[in-house]
């Protein structure tokens, strides 16, 4: 216990001989991963301190959901406050793991007390002040990231995706030092495996054997290890074969009664075949069980694997492709510079002009087809109509998404991806994350008067630029634990190419009308007069630039090109608005290496 007070921030402050006398004046407690240590409205009447393991802060809201709060990890200490104000815990605390815990009981806290007043209460309202402020660090001894690989299925391919899972976050923890631990279970004698050697579990796994990350890989049976896994990971990620039935097996409901479980957060790995073209849908997976995320992964892809551990890590990256017209070719440009600078993309959000371009990223489209097939779509134009709902039809846009993205649904491909849009009928954006791709792509691109609105369910969808140009902040929804509450995980680079106009007339004018503005396109020193397709377009986008500085500040890479100079419809151009973009991506990734490593 001492070397773990020794390495806390708040603790190790502690004189020697008061830290020797608060060692001894502790009991001793060890408990079970999913124990509750002590629960909300229960009266306080001692500190906890851990001393190898962790403990989870929970609470249930009033419709009967666990909300989680704070880990307490090695070094760290809980119930500081309530037992001192005698009041009863504001909470309750569970084990995440096997732990060995020591308690400080109120007597011994007084009595401690006596003896050096000063220095015990400077480090107990420092603890009390940096758990309420989320700021306690420890040095070391900090909680190992665990992860439970179990199948549903003896078919799952499970240890073909622990091994492949092992490897992509061992090649992510080496650029930080950090040890990556594959744990087994020897089938014939039940002994424990470690990286492939055999060990001694006796004492416990996670104090023995030290690891920043332990993967423990389960059997498709209800037996003591797979229990042992599972009650030892803060993740349990399931594997199920896609030539399964989906629904949640005997095996499910049994563990999911254990203690501590719904503390966990919980995923489904879904195999396919490599050759797969196209993931089963996942909405009969989901029934009946409550999970963060479903990943649908090809069997031996390591992109996927790759996939998968940057999500279970918090490192996954997410791309948020904003709209503006021809100047959206940038987009390309930025593509092309992320993948020579191995920066993978895991989720892909966009609106109008993004949302086009990252539709068919999604699809698994090169950048050299996209530009391609994004110009010959452009270059279809579109009929005039009766102007009662908007000013052209929309039917050869439609038809041509329709062609593009034939029958695929968002929810069916390998990425994920969503489009937003401006929803005309609720006041807000829309977040379009499954249904029809070619329907997402174009209720983002149907700027309002000029295209009609599509329809969702009686709603009125129209582009999102009116309110959100560059949808991050539903990006940051998405790369958060629901579990948690919490939107801070993983990385967001967001391209906005949407150059603020700066619509004005000329102060000469009186008015504006047909005859300034066409004297303005016909006579090179006519006063400035904005024409109809200007006003419209700075219309659509005043909610955008008023939110702009709140998107910036919400994602990790602001990138802007400097696309200024090209028309919105100058689509031809697209080869050379691509390079601009991949220019200046280049640059500003490489000036964001140089500050995380400065």
């Amino acid at each position: 216990m001492r070397e773990a007070l020794q390495a806390s921030v708040v603790f190790g402050s502690l004189p020697a001989e008061l830290l020797d006398q608060l060692v001894t004046a502790v009991q001793w407690r060890q408990v079970q991963g999913g124990e509750t240590v002590f629960r909300e409205g229960e009266q306080a009447d001692s500190v906890v301190f851990v001393i190898n393991g962790g403990l989870r802060e929970s609470r249930t809201d009033r419709q009967g959901q666990t909300l989680l709060y704070n880990q307490v990890l090695p070094g760290q200490s809980i119930g500081e406050l309530s037992m001192i104000l005698q009041q009863p815990h504001a909470q309750d605390v569970t084990a995440m793991c096997d732990s060995t815990l020591a308690l400080l009981g109120r007597s011994a806290y007084e009595s401690l007390l006596i003896r050096d007043p000063v220095a015990l209460n400077r480090v107990f309202v420092k603890a009390v002040h940096d758990h309420l402020r989320h700021g306690t660090k420890v040095h070391a001894h900090g909680l190992t990231q665990t992860i439970a690989i179990v199948p549903l299925d003896a078919q799952a391919g499970s240890a073909t995706l622990s091994a492949s899972l092992v490897a992509a976050l061992a090649a992510q923890a080496a650029k930080s030092g950090e040890k990556v631990g594959h744990l087994t279970e020897q089938t014939l004698t039940g002994q424990t495996l470690l990286n492939g050697a055999l060990i001694d579990s006796r004492g416990g796994v996670l104090s023995a054997h030290p690891h920043e990350l332990l993967v423990f890989e389960a059997s498709a049976q209800d037996s003591a290890w797979t229990r042992y896994a599972i009650r030892q990971a803060d993740q349990i990620v399931f594997v199920a074969s896609s030539r399964e039935p989906p629904a949640p097996r005997e095996f499910e409901r049994h563990i999911a009664a254990e203690p501590g479980y719904a503390l966990k957060r919980k995923h489904l790995v879904v195999v396919h075949g490599r050759d797969k073209v196209e993931p089963e849908p996942p909405q009969a997976w989901a029934l009946g069980r409550e999970l963060e995320r479903i990943y649908p992964l090809r069997e031996g892809v390591v992109a996927d694997a790759e996939h998968l551990a940057r999500f279970l890590t918090g490192r996954a990256v997410g791309l948020v492709l904003g709209g503006g017209g021809a100047r959206g070719f940038a987009h390309l440009g930025v593509l092309r510079a992320l993948g020579e600078a191995n920066i993978p993309v895991d989720l892909i959000g966009g609106s109008s002009m993004g949302a086009l371009i990252g539709a068919q990223l999604a699809c698994g489209h090169t950048l050299d087809q996209i530009l391609k097939q994004t110009q010959k779509f452009a270059a279809g134009g579109e009929r005039p109509t009766l102007p009662l709902v908007s000013l052209v039809g929309g039917r050869r846009v439609e038809r041509d998404l329709k062609k593009l993205f034939g029958s695929t649904q968002i929810e069916q491909l390998w990425r994920p991806f969503f489009a937003a849009a401006c929803n005309l009928s609720r006041g807000c954006t829309t977040v379009q994350d499954d249904g029809p791709l070619w329907r997402a792509v174009l209720a983002s691109n149907s700027p309002a008067g000029l295209f009609p609105p599509v329809l969702l369910n009686g709603d009125l969808l129209v582009d999102s630029a009116i309110l959100e140009n560059v949808p991050v902040a539903p990006m940051r929804l998405r790369l958060g634990i629901p579990l948690e509450r919490r939107r801070g995980n993983g990385l967001i680079i967001a391209v906005d190419v949407d150059v603020p106009a700066h619509l004005r007339a000329d102060p000469g004018l009186l008015r504006i009308g047909p005859m300034s503005t066409l004297k303005n396109r016909l006579m090179k020193h006519a006063p400035a007069s904005p024409s109809i397709a200007e006003i419209l377009y700075a219309a659509g986008h005043v909610g955008s630039l008023n939110q702009r500085p709140r998107t910036m500040a919400q994602a990790d890479l602001y990138l802007e090109p400097p696309v200024g100079k090209f028309p919105l419809t100058a689509y031809a151009r697209g080869a050379d608005i691509a390079d601009v973009g991949y220019r200046y991506a280049m640059e500003k990734i490489s000036q964001w290496e140089q500050q995380k490593t400065s």
